[in-house]
């Protein structure tokens, strides 16, 4: 049962995804967190949080069989915090070349596309998937702090975190981008924040504490938002 002072996250479970280390982050900074697909739950939660790690086809066909596509685009449209992490950042796109190419569920303009063929500085080539620690840099042709009044604020520029991925997201509008990451040659999106939607390539709940003060930000514009309801 939810507590009744605490803040009730619904973490969308589509069957794709590290669901418990999620939800453990959200309870370590006082959030009370489900792992569900219960449409009305999901709907009902002060902020939802749509997580992942595998291959975008699979993810989208399991939400399209639970039927939480319209539901994921109801909370995209409200003004509930709407997280997505990973995988969760990509489905929020147009679309994705992962695997032929797929539709994704549209809420955000721009597509998926693979980490190809990167290169470290002394020309070696690197491995895909990406796996491991990288540094999260501002936009350095940002007019003021973006990420003031966002879920990096309180973070070091250049601040590391635990990147798993092989795609990762081109923006139709840049404007959206909060932050950039480089894996040898490739600059990257690897945060963007769209009204009420916060999503990361990176995972934030593998982060460490610098992770964790991510959620502890989030767990403070979710109550801030709360109180408005």
């Amino acid at each position: 049962m939810i507590e009744s002072n605490k803040l009730n996250v619904a973490i969308v479970n589509y069957g794709v995804g590290n669901l418990f280390s999620v939800k453990h982050a959200c309870n370590s900074v006082g959030m009370q967190a489900s792992i569900t697909f219960d449409k009305q739950e999901i709907l009902s939660a002060d902020a939802v949080i749509l997580p992942g790690v595998g291959a975008f086809g699979n993810a989208i066909e399991s939400l399209e069989k639970l039927d939480l596509v319209y539901v994921l685009k109801d909370i995209a449209t409200s003004s509930k915090p709407f997280v997505g992490i990973c995988l969760g950042m990509h489905l929020l796109m147009d679309e994705s070349e992962e695997f032929g190419g797929h539709q994704g569920l549209g809420i955000i303009k721009g597509s998926v596309i693979r980490l190809d063929n990167p290169v470290s500085i002394s020309g070696k080539r690197l491995k895909v998937p990406h796996v491991g620690w990288s540094r999260i840099y501002k936009k350095s042709d940002s007019i003021g702090d973006l990420w003031t009044h966002s879920v990096l604020e309180g973070l070091a520029n250049g601040e590391f975190m635990y990147f798993v991925h092989s795609f990762y997201v081109k923006l139709d509008d840049p404007e959206m981008t909060l932050s950039t990451s480089e894996y040898g040659n490739i600059e990257l999106c690897s945060s963007f924040q769209y009204r009420n939607i916060f999503a990361c390539q990176f995972h934030p709940e593998r982060s460490g504490l610098q992770g964790l003060k991510i959620y502890s930000k989030m767990a403070s514009f979710i109550k801030e938002q709360s109180k408005e309801h």
